[in-house]
């Protein structure tokens, strides 16, 4: 199964490349929740590791965890990204 997803991901990255799909037509969507708890413990980290590691605040990882707050359509998007691509993210926030 996870080999025909990254098939499928080759296949629509090529697609892109030669021009045969439209951007403009291209759709993100970004989840209605998400659960930042089991995002955090999949990857083995405490709350201020997860935070630390991510660029969020403890209070914030907790009040989401804790659901007093729920995180916004941009912050979902970036937890969706950990979710499937931790290494890729600590990679692109890293400090020089």
């Amino acid at each position: 199964m996870a080999g025909r997803k990254i098939l499928n991901g080759l296949n629509e990255a090529l697609a892109h490349a030669r021009g045969e799909i439209d951007a403009r037509e291209f759709r993100v969507r970004v989840p209605d929740m998400i659960d930042v708890r089991a995002v955090r413990v999949s990857l083995g980290l405490s709350q201020a590791e997860f935070a630390l590691m991510f660029g969020f605040s403890v209070d914030t990882v907790r009040n989401w965890e804790q659901a007093k707050r729920v995180p916004n359509a941009q912050a979902r998007a970036l937890l969706k990204i950990i979710e499937k691509e931790p290494v890729a993210v600590k990679r692109a926030l890293a400090m020089a």
